[in-house]
């Protein structure tokens, strides 16, 4: 047997038709970066409403914390020690809530932002990069 007989026959494929699968791979390559661009922005701007829920509370909660230091500065003007004191404690306790709601607030925020697709461009380089090397094969 010669040695063509033994091998299967090798598909020779024209460099339109490999331009043109290359083409289809890029654009559904591109498709799919796009899909997970746009769910990892999803979950950004979820996280970023979050944060911003909570920092609205602190602020509301800031505010009544300060309506509660005027009726302590009233109470205190008012009466000599036991009443504006428990206003003060009152007030104590609602600014560190605010504190403490701000505080997850912010780092809520700080995980939203920047608002890029940091998953997604790790991935576009990683597919660059593999295209970069079989291409240089």
């Amino acid at each position: 047997m010669t040695e063509t007989m033994q091998r299967p026959p090798q598909e020779h494929h024209s460099v339109g038709e490999l331009v043109g699968q290359a083409t289809e791979q890029l654009s559904e390559l591109v498709r799919q970066e796009v899909r997970l661009a746009k769910e990892e922005l999803a979950q950004k701007g979820r996280r970023a409403g979050r944060g911003g829920r909570l920092l609205g509370a602190a602020g509301a909660i800031g505010y009544v914390g300060v309506m509660a230091l005027a009726g302590t500065g009233v109470a205190a003007l008012s009466l000599v020690l036991s009443v504006w004191l428990s206003a003060l404690i009152v007030t104590a306790v609602l600014f560190v809530i605010a504190a403490v709601l701000g505080q997850v607030g912010r780092s809520q925020l700080r995980r939203a932002v920047p608002p890029l697709p940091e998953q997604t461009l790790d991935s576009v380089r990683a597919d660059v990069d593999e295209i970069k090397e079989r291409a240089h094969r």
